[in-house]
């Protein structure tokens, strides 16, 4: 009976470490989920930016005309 009860108290002790040990998990990925909700936001940000900037003025390499010696 002793055995019994010294086994119990073990899976006891297992389980609250688990528990310890899957709520500090689940603290680390809400904070992974809101970097990369911030990140995300981010990147929309500097993609409309970019989106948002005006075009050149000069001609790309293939509408230019080649040089006068060629």
């Amino acid at each position: 009976m002793q055995d019994v009860q010294q086994k119990f108290d073990d899976l006891e002790t297992k389980v609250a470490f688990q528990e310890v040990t899957i709520e500090e998990l689940n603290q680390e990925v809400i904070k992974l989920n809101d970097l990369v909700a911030f990140q995300q936001h981010q990147l929309s940000f500097i993609l409309n930016k970019l989106q948002a900037i005006e075009p050149s003025n000069m001609a790309s390499q293939a509408d230019e005309a080649p040089p006068p010696h060629y």
